[in-house]
C-alpha cells in the first residue's frame, strides 16, 4: 500500500495505477467514503491506458485520522503536494460531490501544466447552505441533523443515507443493490469520526463562487436530475453560470451516486469529454 507523508506529518493513502508516462486521471472522492469508491472507473480507464490515481482524503478511509485540517484549503493543498510528489502533469480531475469541490479549489489555485481537464459530478459547488447570494441551497438544519446522527449513532446513519437517498434506493422502481449499501457503509466506517463530523462544514458551508470564476480549462459538470442529496438547481446550474469554459451534462432521473449505480453511462460520457 502507498502513502504519502504531508508536510503536516500526516499521512494519506493514495493508489497509482498504469504506466507513469500516461496521461493522469486523478479520482476524488465524496464525503465521508474513500478511493474505493473509483473501483469502477478505475478499472475501466486503466483498461483505455491511461494512468489512474485517487487517494483516501485526510481523515477517510486508510488515511490518517486527523482532528484538524479537515477543511477545503487543506484539502486541496494535500492534492496540490500528491501532484507533486507523484509529477503529475496534464491531469484530468474527476471530482464527486464533496470531492468536487476538492477538485474545483485545488484546479483554481494549480500550477501551470497541471491540470488539464476537470469534472464536478453530483458535485457541492457553488455552495450547499442557503445564502444570499444563493437561496436555493439547503438550510443549516439539514447539515445539523447529519452532525447530529453522526454523533447519536454513525454506524446506523451510515446505513441509511446509502439505503435512501445517496443511490435513490428510496424510489418505488428501485433496483436496490445491497452491494453497493454495505460498501458504503464499509468505506464510512473507515473513517474518523470526528474529520467526517469537520467535513460536514466543509462540503455544506465552503462557497466556490471565486474558485469557478478562476478556471479557463475545460470543466464538465455532470448531475442526476434526481440527486436528492445535492439537489441540481443549488449546485450545477448555479455553478455552469459561473465557468467560462463549462459544460453541463444532466441526467434524467439518476441519483446522486450515479457513477456506481449507471457506470456505463457515466464513463462512456467520461471517456468521450475526455478524448473531445
Amino acid at each position: 500500500m502507498a502513502y504519502l507523508t504531508l508536510k503536516d506529518d500526516i499521512r494519506i493513502f493514495y493508489k497509482d495505477w498504469g504506466p507513469k508516462d500516461a496521461q493522469p486521471m486523478v479520482f476524488h472522492h465524496g464525503w465521508p467514503l474513500s478511493s474505493d469508491d473509483w473501483d469502477n472507473q478505475m478499472l475501466f480507464f486503466l483498461e483505455k491506458g491511461y494512468r489512474v490515481i485517487a487517494h483516501d482524503r485526510r481523515g477517510h478511509g486508510r488515511s490518517d485520522q486527523t482532528d484538524t485540517g479537515n477543511e477545503m484549503d487543506t484539502y486541496a493543498a494535500d492534492v496540490a503536494e500528491l501532484a507533486e510528489a507523484l509529477d503529475l502533469k496534464n491531469a484530468i480531475h474527476v471530482g464527486h460531490s464533496t470531492g468536487g469541490g476538492e477538485v474545483i479549489r485545488y484546479v483554481a489555485r494549480s500550477k501551470p501544466g497541471r491540470v488539464a481537464k476537470a469534472v464536478l459530478l453530483g458535485a457541492v459547488p457553488p455552495i450547499m447552505l442557503a445564502t444570499d447570494a444563493y437561496p436555493g441551497g439547503l438550510p443549516i438544519s439539514v447539515f445539523d441533523g447529519f452532525r447530529e446522527a453522526l454523533q447519536k449513532n454513525r454506524a446506523q446513519f451510515f446505513i441509511d443515507v446509502p439505503s435512501g437517498p445517496f443511490y435513490g434506493f428510496n424510489r418505488p422502481d428501485a433496483e436496490v443493490s445491497e452491494g453497493l449499501i454495505r460498501n458504503w457503509w464499509r468505506q464510512g466506517m473507515s473513517g474518523g469520526a470526528k474529520a467526517h463530523w469537520d467535513c460536514v462544514e466543509a462540503f455544506s458551508e465552503t462557497d466556490f463562487t471565486e474558485d469557478l470564476k478562476a478556471v479557463s480549462l475545460p470543466v464538465l459538470l455532470m448531475h442526476g436530475e434526481d440527486d436528492q442529496v445535492v439537489p441540481i438547481d443549488a449546485s450545477a446550474r448555479e455553478a455552469i453560470k459561473l465557468l467560462s469554459n463549462g459544460t453541463l451534462k444532466t441526467y434524467p432521473g439518476l441519483s446522486h451516486g450515479m457513477f456506481a449505480t449507471h457506470p456505463e453511462v457515466i464513463n462512456a460520457d467520461l471517456l468521450a469529454f475526455i478524448k473531445g
